[in-house]
């Protein structure tokens, strides 16, 4: 399925995509693996693509530079959680709380909106759910992409390529 934004939305995107990489450590998530072959990086960035186009798809009421920031920070927990250390057991668990401490650390103008989103993203997992709807939003993305990173290469194509042709019908 592929969604796109517009030229001007694009832009805000990537401005403020650069403009928290130069105030923080986001570009270290690159040497960190998420979900199969994609970095933690990458995976932030495409929940945060997704995220914004979903608010915009919707029209929701959302404050769209919080959504932004937060998504792109969902996952600032700036390890390897597959290294085998009783630290990352329950890295599922505990993620989202690392990765808040360490947004309000590096980044002093981080908002309510952004730091519930960040620790909140793991709904159900974490048992507390957002308060926001930039929270909701943020969770709905992030299961949609760490889905689709998590299967990307291991499913036959006889099950992926119908699958595919049926999402395109519909669009």
């Amino acid at each position: 399925m592929t969604y796109h934004l517009s030229d001007e939305q694009e832009k805000y995107f990537y401005d403020t995509l650069e403009e928290l990489c130069r105030q923080s450590r986001l570009l270290e998530s690159h040497r960190y693996m998420q979900h199969g072959d994609t970095s933690v990086f990458r995976h932030s960035v495409s929940v945060a693509y997704f995220s914004y186009y979903l608010a915009l798809k919707m029209n929701a009421p959302v404050d769209i530079h919080s959504l932004v920031r937060g998504a792109l920070l969902h996952d600032y927990f700036l390890y390897d959680w597959h290294e085998k250390d009783a630290s990352h057991k329950w890295h599922g668990f505990h993620h989202a709380k690392k990765a808040c401490e360490n947004a309000a650390r590096d980044i002093p103008d981080l908002n309510e909106i952004e730091k519930d989103m960040i620790k909140c993203h793991m709904f159900p997992l974490n048992i507390v759910p957002p308060k926001y709807m930039e929270g909701w939003i943020l969770c709905c993305a992030d299961k949609i992409c760490s889905g689709a990173e998590t299967v990307k290469g291991r499913l036959p194509e006889h099950i992926v390529l119908p699958w595919r042709k049926q999402i395109r019908s519909e669009l």
